[in-house]
């Protein structure tokens, strides 16, 4: 039926466009300009094969053209503008353009359904729409789906059928049930925004905030007229992460997880927890090296991981029990048999630093040479049996059998903590199996350090222990070097292999992931009265006729711009997303694909396409420009895909079909 009251043919086109406006109007005056010919009182016939015209490039407008033919070719859009729409003409909103785009859209749409293959240039529409959006203005390539949302808004706002818009005053959720509320936001949003675009183009989804301090929950149910769905690759990040037992009960061991990227140390911790199957009690503490000293702790469990770069080197330290308030002991290692010309014969730092808790807040050397011993255990070599009871000058004694506590399989069982008395008990009454030394927060100083030792520091204890040629003998290091990167870039060859393919509802489901809102994105809590970064879940709770899905290939950073290629298998037909509404109303949630946008290339040299397919014809053809042929639908499904457009399938029950048939009868 004519949304705007014109006649309807059974084909959904008027037959005639009877235009009743005041004489001298600004909308009669945008109506006789028009030179397509059809002014007041003229009929519009479409010609066979209406829909195949291409559009000019005026220079660098791809952009502009490969959403344009998307557009127009929306049965529902097509259906409007070809009829009389003027009675809807908005010529009072402030936000709109008076009209004006709405009638150049409009004019562009007739010329391209009855003007066969002819080529248009869209000029009086280009200069309509740099006045709405003056980004646009000039001859500079563009975002397709940019133009797309401000061109939707834009028509939005020209036909609105609300006059004025009338003073809503939003109220936060307070526990009513979920249908209630977003019945009451979208009368609220009705009643300020009613059009054609809303009609077809708009849906609902609820948003759910929840403060990470507070616990405090915001819920509210916003429309939208197109999804931005994030690609895989740019939701989750691959983080290597070695992990080291801190009570010395095995060796250290990389492990690989997936993360959000835009999350926090919790997550990371969340993940590792999983990945490394952490027992009830136990914990793990974050910690980044460089130079082979702790460079900090990741303590908090809000620092974003965004502040982690690919580069760096993450470890991770697992204890038993909680370790908020605890001194921490660090040991980092020496080795004196490589001196430093620079400095002296003081060897050089290698490795990755040790860490454990020490329950007395004044321990003495003997306390920190047994927690060293523990720490180290795992790492002693097979080989190290045979120096056992041999009288040598390092004072270590091993176990009675003669195996070491680390074992072939790398399998370790903490030192017994008796042993290391053992072995204190075999030297002086200063001096330490180990070469120990205090030193400070920036590794400058170095005392050493003897059994009757009482270390007084603060929360956080350094010694330098300092790796002899002994040392080397009894303990396997390597173990201790070569610290994977949190991501290891691959080289150029790796780039050009085949990326491998995500679907579409994989996007989906990552666009409906609840994540941390970004740095740059706060929000103010209003239980905290603070901007916190808090976590956000989105669902979908109403949908529309048209579904717009906007694939984010682009990412943009302070440093860096990128364009993913990666291929999204996306249906073609019978879209199904029941699953993914939360509000079941009846309707259909079935969807068709009928356009694509597409982007070829890279940044700022890309070139923009469209597919669209004539639904009348059931036929899918390639709009490049002023290139119109037509295409396989096998042949759509490209790398390049970038806005796809999808049409709900409407199923309709017998008895629903036999109403409809009497209801034509009657009119």
């Amino acid at each position: 039926m004519s949304i705007a009251g014109g006649p309807a043919m059974s084909n959904g086109h008027s037959s005639s466009y009877s235009l009743n406006l005041w004489p001298g109007s600004a909308v009669n005056s945008s109506f006789k300009d028009m030179d397509d010919g059809f002014g007041v009182h003229s009929s519009v016939r479409r010609v066979e094969k209406g829909g195949l015209a291409g559009l000019q490039n005026m220079g660098n407008t791809c952009f502009m053209n490969s959403a344009l033919q998307c557009l127009l070719h929306t049965p529902q859009l097509v259906e409007y503008f070809l009829q009389d729409y003027s009675e809807e003409i908005n010529t009072q909103n402030p936000l709109g353009m008076h009209g004006e785009l709405a009638l150049a859209f409009g004019d562009l749409l007739r010329k391209l359904w009855s003007s066969g293959r002819t080529a248009i240039a869209p000029r009086v529409f280009k200069g309509k729409l740099a006045l709405f959006a003056p980004q646009f203005s000039g001859y500079n390539q563009h975002d397709s789906q940019e133009l797309l949302a401000f061109l939707l808004d834009g028509l939005h706002e020209d036909l609105n059928r609300v006059k004025q818009k009338p003073y809503i005053e939003m109220k936060d959720w307070s526990g009513e049930p979920d249908e209630e509320v977003a019945d009451e936001c979208w009368r609220n949003h009705k009643t300020r925004n009613d059009s054609v675009i809303v009609d077809v183009c708009q849906g609902q989804y609820k948003s759910t905030l929840v403060c990470p301090i507070c616990s405090k929950i915001s819920i509210t149910f916003d429309p939208f007229m197109y999804l931005s769905l994030p690609l895989p690759s740019t939701v989750t990040r691959i983080m290597t992460v070695t992990v080291f037992h801190g009570d010395g009960s095995g060796l250290p061991m990389p492990c690989t997880v997936s993360v959000l990227k835009h999350g926090n140390c919790r997550d990371l911790g969340q993940a590792l927890d999983s990945a490394c199957g952490l027992k009830s009690g136990e914990s793990l503490l974050l910690a980044e090296v460089y130079d082979h000293k702790i460079y900090r702790m990741l303590e908090n469990p809000f620092e974003p991981l965004v502040s982690i770069k690919d580069e760096d080197h993450i470890v991770a330290y697992r204890f038993c029990g909680k370790g908020a308030g605890r001194k921490k002991l660090e040991i980092v290692h020496r080795d004196k048999c490589t001196p430093d010309i620079l400095k002296g014969n003081v060897g050089k730092y290698f490795g990755t630093p040790l860490i454990t808790y020490m329950d007395d807040d004044s321990p003495s050397g003997a306390d920190i040479y047994l927690a060293a011993s523990r720490l180290l255990s795992p790492l002693k070599r097979a080989c190290a049996s045979t120096m056992a009871h041999s009288g040598e000058e390092n004072g270590f004694l091993l176990e009675a059998n003669g195996e070491t506590s680390s074992g072939c399989n790398g399998q370790c069982e903490p030192r017994d903590q008796s042993m290391g008395n053992t072995e204190l008990e075999g030297t002086s009454s200063q001096e330490l199996p180990f070469q120990l030394f205090l030193t400070d927060d920036r590794y400058l100083s170095c005392k050493p350090i003897f059994k009757d030792s009482v270390i007084k520091s603060g929360n956080r204890i350094k010694v330098v222990f300092e790796w002899t040629e002994k040392e080397q003998k009894l303990y396997d290091s390597s173990n201790l070097k070569d610290l994977p990167e949190v991501y290891h870039k691959t080289g150029y060859r790796a780039k050009k292999t085949r990326q491998e393919a995500v679907s579409l509802f994989s996007c989906l489901e990552a666009f409906l992931t609840e994540e941390p809102l970004g740095p740059d994105d706060m929000w103010y809590c209003p239980s905290c009265k603070e901007h916190r970064q808090a976590t956000k879940k989105l669902d979908l709770w109403m949908l529309p006729d048209i579904l717009v899905f906007h694939l984010k290939r682009f990412s943009y950073s302070r440093y860096l711009k990128n364009k993913l290629d990666t291929f999204v298998d996306f249906p073609v037909h019978n879209l199904d997303l029941s699953k993914y509404v939360k509000q079941k109303d009846g309707q259909s949630y079935t969807y068709e694909l009928y356009a694509i946008s597409n982007h070829y290339g890279g940044l700022g040299g890309g070139h923009y396409t469209a597919f669209a397919k004539l639904i009348d014809d059931n036929r899918w053809y390639s709009f490049d420009d002023s290139r119109v042929s037509p295409v396989n639908e096998a042949d759509i499904k490209t790398s390049a895909a970038y806005v796809l457009f999808y049409r709900r399938v409407k199923t309709e029950s017998k008895a629903e079909l036999g109403e409809t048939s009497q209801a034509h009868a009657g009119l």
